[in-house]
């Protein structure tokens, strides 16, 4: 009887009767291709099956998805099939069946506030020498810049943050970070499937926010974005990407370039921006009014963006499928073919991925990963 109610109780949370089984979800998922998961198969199991029974073997398999929700979003019964791969990922880590490198991402984002086993103390070094205010430390300031873990601690990532701070301060922007009291949103650890950890990270993030309040907030990661606009609950502040301020900057002439940067760029939209968030033109504008640029698109771009991997958990993942190849490293060869100079970004997940594959494509010499905010920083 038990098994029957959790059973009926996963139908339902996930709709699973929704599902017509056309099989869409399927054949716009972009690592269908190079993986043996099929997500449609897998809502089926999931409509027949006990949850344990749908999660039964499928640890490294479930592992491919990067939840950038290709599927969801094509899906004509408003099925979430990515959802449903987060709910399975859910019973796994209860069986203790998810990868060590998973549990103990998730072990470190409860213990100290990031995935990486950095130290909470740590979290700030990177700002130590750029006069930024603390808020949490009693500065006040009309916005916050939430960091994110992976800019907080990553080297390659830093330098983003470093070009944000700048390219605000330039601008004039009033802002302040949290210095060490930030810690992790939490989007990653819902996508690997530990919601309570989650919810219990964003219900501490919410009260740091209303003690010390704060209305306004800007993200670097487009995950961050995602999960603070959209995943918390009873959220009272607004929150931008960084990339739809620096836009808004621009277009009322508070921040105006100097240099040129005189390079064929593309742009590669991030899937938690761009598929989950319809912010498509704010990136595009930035890099179509630095003097110099000769912007160009890639084929798969906008809604069809071809996902880079990085998301959804991947960076804790290693997958059988990757000895297939990378789509970050498809997406760096058609950069190759269109004879870019720099594939601009807007996620430190899709630098760090495309950096990569820039690397295992041995195109060093021809391609740059850079961020559309390092970008903006040359030519102030």
């Amino acid at each position: 009887m038990e098994t029957e109610i959790a059973e009926n109780d996963f139908i339902q949370r996930y709709d699973l009767y929704g599902c017509i089984q056309c099989g869409k979800c399927t054949g716009g998922c972009p690592v269908s291709l190079k993986s043996p998961l099929n997500i449609r198969r897998l809502v089926n199991e999931a409509t027949l099956l006990d949850p344990s029974e749908a999660a039964q073997g499928k640890a490294d398999l479930i592992g491919d998805c990067t939840t950038c929700e290709t599927g969801t979003l094509r899906c004509p019964n408003g099925v979430k099939p990515s959802e449903v791969v987060i709910g399975i990922r859910g019973v796994l880590i209860e069986q203790g069946e998810m990868p060590q490198t998973v549990q103990e991402a998730l072990e470190s984002a409860f213990t100290k506030g990031n995935p990486f086993g950095r130290a909470k103390n740590k979290r700030a070094e990177w700002a130590a020498d750029l006069d930024v205010k603390n808020i949490a430390d009693g500065d006040k300031a009309d916005m916050l810049y939430y960091v994110c873990c992976e800019a907080s601690y990553d080297p390659r990532a830093q330098d983003v943050a470093k070009s944000i701070v700048n390219v605000l301060k330039t601008a004039g922007v009033d802002f302040g970070i949290l210095g060490n009291s930030e810690v992790c949103c939490g989007s990653e650890m819902r996508r690997l499937g530990e919601e309570g950890l989650f919810e219990e990270l964003a219900e501490n993030n919410m009260a740091q926010f209303n003690d010390l309040g704060i209305k306004h907030i800007v993200t670097t990661s487009p995950h961050c974005f995602n999960a603070l606009k959209n995943e918390y609950a009873d959220a009272n502040f607004e929150v931008q990407h960084y990339t739809q301020l620096v836009s808004n900057l621009i277009d009322s002439d508070r921040l105006k370039f100097t240099k040129s940067v005189d390079k064929r760029v593309t742009y590669h939209d991030p899937c938690f921006l761009g598929k989950q968030n319809k912010v498509f033109d704010e990136p595009r504008n930035i890099l179509r009014s630095i003097p110099g640029i000769e912007f160009v698109e890639f084929d798969r771009s906008h809604e069809k963006s071809l996902c880079c991997e990085g998301g959804g958990g991947r960076m804790w993942v290693d997958s059988e499928s990757d000895a297939n190849g990378r789509q970050s490293e498809v997406r760096v060869r058609d950069a190759a073919e269109m004879g870019v100079d720099i594939i601009a970004v807007a996620c430190p997940f899709c630098m760090l991925t495309l950096e990569d594959a820039v690397k295992a494509e041995e195109l060093e010499e021809k391609i740059q990963i850079l961020d559309i905010s390092e970008l903006v920083n040359q030519a102030l």
